[in-house]
């Protein structure tokens, strides 16, 4: 029986966003990639793997293609790496850069693996919530109903904003 990574991927432009993907272990980084592509109704894009430290720094890279120049060795092409290689313990973590360009990216992270059920067709999706940011434009990445967590939490206290009878002396 072949096992699956269950992982929860982030966004740090919509706070109310969150999906949770099953892929098998042996998945390609390729196929993981195009798989997220389909599951965001995103177009075909250059985009890199990162493996993160726990501050969510990034560490090894992996990227569509072969980057090496001259002889020169570059980053690891997602072809050639399977998530087996690079996941290793639970809450192992992976950016997902897919805006090379405004450095805009999904974080993932490992929140269990378990024995693939039979019955099922991997990768799947198995939890969304909220639309992804736009592909394009981080400018469109909120609808105004859309507000992050924190905002909410603090709209109550947004009635002290130029309140002039409150003294703040002794």
């Amino acid at each position: 029986m072949s096992m699956i990574f269950r992982f929860r991927m982030l966004s740090d432009e919509n706070d109310r966003f969150v999906r949770d993907y099953e892929v098998l272990y042996d998945t390609s980084l390729l196929d993981f990639h195009r798989f997220i592509l389909s599951s965001l109704d995103y177009e075909e894009c250059m985009a890199s793997f990162f493996t993160a430290d726990d501050r969510w720094e990034k560490q090894r890279e992996f990227t569509c293609m072969e980057m090496g120049i001259d002889g020169e060795e570059g980053p690891e092409s997602m072809e050639s790496v399977t998530l087996g290689q690079i996941i290793h313990n639970s809450r192992d973590r992976l950016i997902y850069l897919f805006d090379l360009f405004g450095d805009r990216a999904y974080y993932l992270e490992l929140t269990g693996s378990y024995e693939a059920d039979k019955d099922a067709s991997y990768p799947r999706e198995i939890f969304a919530r909220a639309e992804a940011p736009d592909q394009y434009d981080p400018s469109r990445s909120r609808s105004d109903d859309e507000g992050s967590i924190f905002d909410d939490a603090m709209g109550d206290f947004s009635d002290f904003e130029g309140d002039d009878s409150y003294d703040d002396e002794y």
